[in-house]
This record gives structure tokens, C-alpha cells and sequence, in this order.
């Protein structure tokens, strides 16, 4: 059982929403994608050090080394700021790493590809994070310091261990907003903790996170970008994109098919990838000799919703009868795209370049009844405001 210690604003990742190589990585029979990929797969294996993790040093080594081929492209992006990291690839294309330390208190993604001697291509990529000035890990915030987000993002705080005076935590923790809003904790768990308002923050407001914990005083603070809510309806097989109270598009889209519907409820966007290994094993769906139902290298303009494997994101195997007409997925919605996501006209495409993290993605009359449970992902809309109010401090 923790006290409350000395907690450190830090960027969060590889704790529940931190996509590696293979998605999905909590198990459900909701999953995520679809179909076996029948692309021709290509030898090479990129693997990413560390992967998916938070806390490691600023002078600690990051690597990226291929097997079996050659890198043809890596970055190392700052995720608050967009900076890319400078890096030397080896002589022989085998290895990367970046040029210099890293900033404090700072998540990053990675991104490979790499091909193999048939010019056969793989990509891999993956987040992490640093330490904190303090170097103490025992609470990790998101969003991180200086991020502009969507009006659903909720201010996350994950800690490494149960917390036993949840009360104690939570009164040295201030959330304010410069628009006025009502901001409340509430313990999701025994390790989370969440501040939202009653409903999705202003629109261009800016939220000031404080603490104070044995003495430690931090201040971290992010923005609210244009508010941007799109309402995926499964049965008419349309999403319909509200920005700013306006609509700007209407995609059509596949969600889950009857065997695996996908959830209905108010969801956001927590991380965004042009591409992700999406493999069906990941999250419990094998057919009868134990292959996965699914394994695709490089499915594109991937953005997830749900700590247990829900995606929003490009489709290139299925064809002009399938979107808007048919629900055929493992659980995600999917949009019509290309293979290695080049076509920018493509509604995928489209959709992801107009989101950022923190914009919502409400699914409703899906065939499963069953709505998305608040602390799976950043779901915290789901749970009504009465109760998040009246259980706000344990729970």
C-alpha cells in the first residue's frame, strides 16, 4: 500500500496506452482487426529498445537494429512538440540510435522500416518516455506538459502501486481550467485517478494541472484545441465528423460483425499510428490450429480507443461492398484506405490527418448492448456525471 509520496508530473507511456509492435496487448474477444493479410511478408525484423516503457534515463540507450535486412527509415518524434530526434544509422543499415540525450519528462514515438533483400518492406514503431527532473516514479500524468489535445481527453494520473489514502492524493492535486469549468477527481481504480468536468472541456481553454507532495510542488499544462466529436452509428455503417458544432464529413465505415460487435460508448482517441502490427493471438482469437484469425504488419492510420485492443483505422482488403453496407471486423472501425497508407484522398487518410488525441469517437446501436467500461481507455464520459460526483473520492 502506497502513501502518497512524491509524485512526478511525467508524460505517460507503456501504461495502458502506449502501442507497441503487436496492439491488442489486453486481451478481449473484442480485438481489434479483421482479416488474415495475404501480403507477401517480408524477412526483415525490426526491433525497438527499450519498447513501450516509461521512466528510462535521458542518457540511457535507444535502439533500433533490423535482422535480415536493412533500415530504411527511422524517426524519433517528440510527441508534445512534433521535434524530431537527429540520429546516425550505421554503415551497414542495420542499426540506429539518436545523436544526443534525451529531454526530461518527455514521451516519445518510434517509427522503423525497414526491407529485406527482395525489397520486401516492414515497419515496427513504438512510445516511451523519460524521467522526471525528480527521478521518483510513482505517478505518471497524461496528457503531457505543453500538449494540445481534443475537448474528451481527461487528465490521467497512473501510479505504480495501489494508493491507500486515496482522499490524502487526491486533495494535492488541483485541476483548473481557465474557462471555469467544475473539475472533479475520480478513482477509477486503486491506481488511477481522473479529473474531468461535467462535460467535454471548452474549446480553447487551457488546463492547469498542480501538485503537492511532500514538499514537492510541480505545475504542468495543456491546451484544448477545436472541439471535433464523431458518432459512429454500426447500423446505418456511416460515422458522421461534428467540428465545432458543424458537419464536416460523412465516412462511410465497417465496425464489428455480429460474432464480435464492437462497443458502444463515448470513446477518445488516446494514440495515433500511420501504421501498427495488428496480429489476432494478441487478443485471444485463433482458429482451430491455433493460428491467429488475423496478423497484419502494417495496418494504417491506426488510432486507438480502448485499452483492450479497440482501433479506428484504415482498411485496404476490404472492398467497395463492404463500407457503408457491411460490418465485417473483430471489433474496430474500420475505413476504406490503401496498403502502406499513400493515398492521402482516402477517407482514413482524411480522418486521421483531421484528428489529434483527445478528440472523441462515439459508437452507437452496435449489435452488443454492451457499453465501453469508464477506465477502458479514457472512456471517463461514459460513466454519469451523478455518480462520478457522489464515488468521486474511493471507489
Amino acid at each position: 500500500m502506497a502513501s502518497a509520496g512524491a509524485l512526478v508530473l511525467t508524460a505517460l507511456a507503456g501504461t495502458g496506452y502506449a502501442a507497441t509492435g503487436d496492439t491488442g496487448a489486453h486481451p478481449e474477444t473484442r480485438g481489434s482487426a479483421h482479416q488474415t493479410d495475404t501480403q507477401d511478408v517480408s524477412d526483415a525484423r525490426i526491433r525497438i529498445t527499450p519498447s513501450g516503457a516509461h521512466g528510462i534515463g535521458i542518457n540511457d540507450p535507444v535502439n533500433v537494429t533490423v535482422s535480415d535486412g536493412t533500415l530504411t527509415k527511422v524517426t524519433m518524434t517528440a510527441v508534445a512538440t512534433g521535434t524530431e530526434v537527429p540520429g546516425t544509422l550505421s554503415e551497414d543499415g542495420t542499426s540506429w540510435t539518436p545523436d544526443g540525450p534525451l529531454r526530461q519528462a518527455t514521451r516519445y514515438q518510434v517509427a522503423a522500416e525497414a526491407q529485406d533483400a527482395k525489397g520486401r518492406s516492414a515497419e515496427e514503431n513504438t512510445a516511451i518516455s523519460t524521467v522526471s527532473p525528480a527521478n521518483d516514479f510513482l505517478g505518471h500524468l497524461f496528457p503531457e506538459n505543453g500538449a494540445t489535445v481534443g475537448v474528451g481527453m481527461p487528465v490521467t494520473f497512473n501510479f505504480d502501486t495501489a494508493i491507500g489514502d486515496k482522499d490524502g492524493v487526491k486533495s494535492k492535486i488541483q485541476v483548473s481550467s481557465s474557462s471555469g469549468e467544475k473539475i472533479v477527481g475520480h478513482w477509477l481504480n486503486n491506481s488511477r485517478l481522473d479529473f474531468r468536468p461535467e462535460h467535454y472541456w471548452k474549446p480553447g481553454s487551457t488546463v492547469t494541472v498542480k501538485m503537492n507532495l511532500d514538499g514537492l510542488q510541480e505545475t504542468a499544462t495543456f491546451k484544448i484545441g477545436r472541439s471535433q466529436v464523431s458518432t459512429v452509428d454500426a447500423k446505418t455503417m456511416q460515422m458522421s465528423v461534428v467540428r465545432d458544432g458543424k458537419t464536416i464529413k460523412t465516412i462511410p465505415i465497417s465496425s464489428g460483425s455480429a460474432e464480435h460487435p464492437t462497443y458502444n460508448g463515448q470513446m477518445v482517441i488516446s494514440e495515433k499510428y500511420r501504421h501498427v502490427h495488428m496480429n489476432a493471438a494478441t487478443v485471444g482469437l485463433t482458429e482451430k490450429d491455433g493460428k491467429p484469425s488475423y496478423d497484419i504488419k502494417a495496418v494504417p492510420h491506426a488510432m486507438r480507443l480502448t485499452d483492450s485492443g479497440t482501433f479506428i483505422h484504415g482498411n485496404y482488403w476490404g472492398g467497395d461492398s463492404v463500407f457503408g453496407k457491411v460490418n465485417t471486423s473483430h471489433g474496430c472501425v474500420g475505413l476504406k484506405d490503401v496498403r502502406n497508407a499513400g493515398d492521402g484522398k482516402q477517407p482514413a487518410a482524411w480522418f486521421f490527418d483531421n484528428s489529434i488525441t483527445g478528440d472523441v469517437v462515439i459508437v452507437k446501436n452496435s449489435s452488443d448492448k454492451a457499453t465501453v467500461a469508464p477506465d477502458n481507455g479514457l472512456s471517463d464520459w461514459n460513466m454519469p456525471w451523478s455518480t462520478w460526483v457522489s464515488s468521486s473520492a474511493s471507489n
